[in-house]
């Protein structure tokens, strides 16, 4: 029954719709101890992402969408649902990786304009920022200090390349961190979430 499968795999609605596999339920025990020394896998939930999406007003067809800690590409797959000009994820573990990779190749909604989809194994702090328009997604992904030298990463990304920049920041604890040198600026946000944005957003 979908209630029993609820209380024993958590958020699997997404994944039986869609046959792919996001579910945080199904992740190895060593996966689930190596994240827990970074940031423990858990999906976002997919009418929350389009709630916070809706807070960015832009032509989507201009920009880079980019999850950092990726996971198992839950993300990746909902905002190929947007016109995205391509979507990249970058994730530390390589199972979680390889199974974002066959979701990327199984996925198919029925209404998805994006199918530039790329699945990059790696450290969110090794990531060289894409020097174009881009949307963020941060699920918490990094203890402060991790989180500290990726502000720091971004902040000299949007010196050298200033340009249309935002962030989606699900489970915004550090939020504070992203915001200490200036480089971004909250422009919404509830509990759940922030919404930022560079200079070149705000000041316009």
């Amino acid at each position: 029954m979908p209630e029993r499968r609820r209380r024993r795999y958590g958020d699997v609605d997404f994944d039986w719709s869609h046959r792919v596999d996001t579910t945080s339920a199904t992740v190895g025990w060593r996966d689930r101890l190596l994240g827990a020394l970074h940031s423990p896998y858990q999906p976002t939930d997919a009418s929350l992402f389009h709630e916070m999406l809706e807070h960015i007003k832009t032509d989507f067809s201009k920009f880079t969408f980019l999850d950092l800690g990726s996971g198992k590409g839950r993300v990746l797959l909902i905002a190929s649902n947007y016109p995205f000009r391509r979507i990249v994820g970058v994730e530390l573990l390589p199972e979680l990786h390889r199974i974002a990779v066959k979701n990327v190749r199984a996925y198919n909604s029925g209404l998805q304009p994006c199918f530039a989809l790329e699945c990059v194994l790696g450290d969110a702090l090794d990531f060289v920022f894409p020097a174009e328009p881009t949307v963020l997604y941060l699920f918490n992904p990094l203890r402060e200090s991790g989180m500290e030298q990726l502000a720091s990463n971004l902040a000299a990304s949007l010196r050298q390349h200033p340009r249309p920049f935002f962030v989606l920041y699900h489970n915004p604890v550090l939020e504070d961190v992203l915001m200490r040198d200036g480089s971004l600026k909250k422009i919404d946000g509830t509990h759940q979430y922030s919404v930022l944005a560079s200079a070149m957003v705000t000041d316009s």
